[in-house]
């Protein structure tokens, strides 16, 4: 019998063999590990690490504890922050189910027989996702809103054979780099439109529009579809999941394709992720679809039973037929989402949707009123909307942080001194009007 070491390895575990290794090595043309890392210099590639002394378990704790404690505690600051992540209150029971042994490990469901629950509630998110826009189909869900919406773009290319992207300029700077770097190599080009024009360029694929765009307005969508399908474009409308809870939603307005980012429906900031993409669109465009689509059938015994209807992701099928290189539906995150929405239901998520509004609205106002500052539009809006100020907002944030509040988004290279305020439930009317009263302030 061969031993491990006569086939060239030692443990079972280890991928490469030392023998392989050695292969590779003489492949590139080098002799040793060192040899190929030799151009690194040996501070960078062999780092002196200054670990402090062994701990033991109780005093390893006491340190851990003693560096927590320098971070910001959120709750002792007012947070006036947005510009596409918000936060929201999260209901105990979103992690409280979420959190269960039965979701934690949660991956693909590959075998329907074991994973009916896992694909019952990615099921339910798909369902409340068309409930939400009012579209007729919806994916598993997608990585986040802002790569949603570059897939949209490329969906639509695959629908109607069209190689250019027209978008328009109120739609977040972010999400267009992202758009950029989906398309750069799928011989799609871009071009950006004013708000006012109602012409597309020829061989124009989508007409990407956000609603409430990057600024926190709300857009006359109708106008846009027209304009989209008077070109044979489809309309790709990025919206804001909590928005739908008192505005007209994107089937509604006839749009083809409706994208959203889930985050404002149970899932916190967390720095930027993980989050959870809605993807929905019309069902005459469901095969080009990207991600994955769960269905619902009957099993043998005439039982409800829930399958992977639609898997048109690259892992499911050859490379070069997969609609998307999407290799998971966020599934736990889609989990969080989807228990947010079941547990507030319509009238919930609209109480949300209007105490925003109410609340953006009355801080709206007040800012407007302080001398040397202005709102930067007087159209309708959200939670968020723009304010011109006196002094850089850089400078402006600085001091709000000192008072224990976090300004908004700073706009000022798009808009001279601008700045973005977001206003969400959360905020009360104490720390609303102890913004406006730092603000006046500040000259």
């Amino acid at each position: 019998m061969n031993t491990h070491e006569d086939l060239g390895y030692i443990s079972p575990y280890i991928p490469n063999t030392d023998l392989d290794r050695k292969n590779m090595l003489n492949k590139i043309g080098v002799s040793s590990i060192d040899e190929l890392f030799k151009d690194i210099p040996d501070k960078y590639r062999n780092p002196n690490l200054n670990l402090t002394k062994p701990l033991s378990e109780f005093e390893l704790k006491k340190y851990i504890d003693e560096i927590c404690s320098m971070n910001i505690v959120p709750g002792d600051y007012s947070c006036f922050l947005g510009g596409g992540s918000y936060q929201h209150h999260i209901p105990a029971i979103v992690n409280q189910l979420s959190t269960r042994s039965e979701y934690m490990t949660s991956y693909t469901p590959y075998q329907p027989e074991v994973s009916q629950g896992t694909l019952q509630t990615e099921y339910e998110f798909q369902s409340l996702c068309c409930l939400l826009t009012n579209m007729e189909v919806a994916n598993a869900g997608m990585y986040d809103g802002s790569t949603s919406l570059a897939e949209a773009a490329l969906m639509s290319a695959r629908i109607n054979k069209k190689s250019k992207i027209a978008i328009l300029n109120t739609v977040s700077p972010t999400y267009i780099e992202i758009l950029k770097t989906y398309t750069q190599y799928q011989g799609l080009s871009i071009y950006m439109i004013e708000e006012n024009q109602t012409k597309l360029e020829d061989d124009t694929t989508c007409l990407i529009v956000q609603n409430p765009n990057f600024y926190g307005n709300i857009d006359d969508m109708n106008k846009f579809a027209d304009i989209a399908h008077k070109h044979e474009a489809l309309l790709v409308a990025y919206t804001d999941a909590m928005s739908l809870g008192m505005f007209i939603p994107p089937g509604d307005y006839d749009a083809d394709i409706a994208v959203a980012e889930g985050q404002t429906l149970g899932v916190p900031t967390s720095f930027g992720g993980p989050y959870v993409g809605i993807f929905t669109c019309k069902k005459k465009y469901i095969r080009q679809m990207p991600g994955r689509i769960v269905g619902a059938t009957e099993d043998t015994k005439g039982n409800t039973a829930y399958v992977l209807t639609l898997q048109t992701r690259e892992q499911h099928i050859r490379r070069e037929n997969a609609t998307s290189n999407i290799c998971t539906s966020v599934a736990l995150i889609a989990l969080m989402s989807t228990i947010y929405m079941a547990s507030l239901g319509k009238s919930g998520i609209k109480h949300i949707a209007e105490l925003c509004y109410q609340k953006a609205h009355y801080a709206s106002n007040l800012i407007n009123k302080i001398p040397g500052y202005s709102l930067l539009s007087d159209k309708v809006f959200f939670r968020e909307f723009g304010i011109i100020c006196p002094r850089p907002p850089k400078e402006i944030n600085k001091i709000l942080l000192e008072k224990k509040i976090i300004g908004g988004l700073d706009i000022s290279d798009k808009v001279e001194n601008g700045m973005l305020i977001s206003i969400t439930e959360l905020n009360s009317k104490e720390e609303i009007d102890l913004l406006v009263s730092a603000l006046s302030e500040i000259k």
